[in-house]
């Protein structure tokens, strides 16, 4: 089982849990009951308000935790310094150590608890998971008949938990696995006239074929007769009809498209009526390169953004940026390098065709301010106005993280998320409920939004095929 999402909407929870029917023994209430741990919090500030009508108990050694981390100008200092103002707003309404009433009907309380040895094995008390462990241990023998539950991201403290028989669980408070996701397109077979039509009438309304289309789902029409007599198209939900997507005469910036998959991502990024754009993929797919060269297009050369604005998240495979030399910048080049390669990619594979931002070079564009690249965390309070921007690495984001990067889009900005679900840096999130993930689910029925899952390298043969063995 996972905890994490509002109880308030599944039956059996708020049946089992109504103060009002379950009896106190001892003082205590035999509602259920999360201990969460710090992790939680970091991940999810508000986490206190999604478990229903249940109790939660924060040890006092998670505030400890919490104090440590408020001074970092780091995603978890941020979140810390949430939860510490959202607690502290709670003590006008009463003790903490009695427990506060939250808007779900619960209580949230810090338990001090003991945190004397929970068993004979050696488990040092100077550890603040074990203390954790060992406060759960205490609650339990003080409150036997009363259910709890144990809430933390840490596998490890999640193993050491069950061995303990403390029923322990992970917190995800919108988890999709990777095969279960949206994939924004279908094949529909058809009979060959319909085909036929399409290219004729430019539109095939969608009661002729196939109803439950989402807003801007791509589809294959596939002739049921001849497999090879196919066409190309994307579901207007303005429309309720599957409309010709487009087609790049000249590529953009040298770039055309080599699959079906790719063909669907070009239709939107390049649709301005498609305002958040989410590519998810394997390397090698081409997600980035054709996001950026969209970019460029709308951006150099027909002028509908301002500026093109790329950015990712700072997550080493190694040792950290302070370990790096040089100033800021010299750090930071590292991890937008892979950004800058296939800008002067784009920019070789377009100097002979006398593009207006061809010969003038990456840093000629960026001078004049037309381009910028620059980490995320410079992101974060800024208002992102008539602006193309791509987010690559989406999937080390959190849901919180992806909730402040889309809101910070201003009048005719248009977001492109871009990630492959199982290269996770950030031991936060994992496959299923990583920030890319949540927003793709989330937004799948948006008219303004539209998704593609890349399954086809093009990268290289070799590249191709390190992703599928290795």
């Amino acid at each position: 089982m996972v905890v994490g999402r509002d109880f308030d909407t599944r039956q059996k929870w708020s049946q089992k849990t109504d103060p009002k029917r379950l009896p106190k023994t001892g003082g205590y209430s035999l509602r259920k009951a999360f201990i969460v741990d710090t992790n939680v919090l970091l991940f999810d500030p508000n986490a206190i308000y999604k478990f229903g009508n249940n109790d939660i108990i924060i040890p006092m050694v998670v505030i400890e935790e919490i104090d440590r981390f408020k001074r970092d100008m780091s995603e978890n200092g941020r979140h810390a310094r949430l939860f510490s103002r959202l607690v502290d707003d709670m003590r006008k309404e009463g003790e903490l150590s009695k427990g506060v009433k939250l808007p779900s009907g619960g209580l949230l309380s810090v338990e001090l608890g003991s945190y004397h040895q929970p068993v004979s094995i050696d488990l040092p008390m100077d550890k603040a998971d074990n203390r954790i462990l060992a406060l759960v241990m205490g609650l339990r023998k003080e409150q036997p008949k009363r259910p709890l539950v144990f809430v933390t991201k840490d596998i490890n403290l999640r193993i050491k938990a069950d061995a303990l028989g403390i029923q322990a669980e992970d917190y995800e408070p919108s988890s999709v696995e990777p095969e279960e996701l949206y994939s924004g397109n279908l094949t529909i077979s058809v009979d060959a006239h319909k085909v036929d039509e399409f290219y004729t009438q430019k539109k095939l309304v969608v009661d002729a074929v196939k109803s439950g289309l989402k807003a801007n789902e791509y589809v294959i029409l596939k002739d049921s007769t001849n497999p090879n007599h196919t066409a190309l198209g994307r579901y207007s939900k303005e429309l309720d009809a599957i409309v010709p997507i487009y087609k790049p005469a000249e590529g953009l910036w040298g770039i055309f498209p080599k699959n079906v998959e790719q063909a669907f991502a070009i239709d939107a990024l390049m649709n301005d009526e498609i305002k958040l754009v989410s590519l998810v993929g394997k390397a090698g797919t081409g997600k980035t390169l054709m996001a950026i060269a969209a970019g460029l297009v709308k951006t150099v050369d027909e002028s509908i953004y301002q500026r093109l604005l790329v950015s990712r998240p700072v997550f080493p495979m190694g040792k950290d940026i302070g370990f790096l030399p040089g100033s800021i910048e010299d750090k930071l080049n590292p991890w937008m390098q892979p950004i800058y390669d296939n800008i002067d990619f784009l920019f070789g594979a377009t100097a002979a065709k006398g593009r207006r931002g061809a010969g003038k070079g990456c840093q000629e564009l960026m001078n004049q301010g037309m381009l910028q690249i620059e980490p995320l965390t410079y992101i974060r309070g800024r208002s992102i106005p008539q602006q193309y921007l791509i987010v690559d690495e989406a999937q080390n984001l959190t849901p919180h993280e992806i909730k402040t990067i889309v809101t910070r889009a201003g009048d005719d900005t248009k977001i492109v998320l871009t990630g492959d679900s199982f290269q996770i840096d950030n031991p936060y999130v994992d496959s299923a409920n990583n920030g890319l993930v949540y927003l793709v689910e989330r937004f799948k029925e948006e008219a303004i939004s539209a998704h593609i899952t890349l399954t086809k390298g093009e990268r290289s043969k070799l590249s191709e095929l390190a992703s599928n063995l290795l």
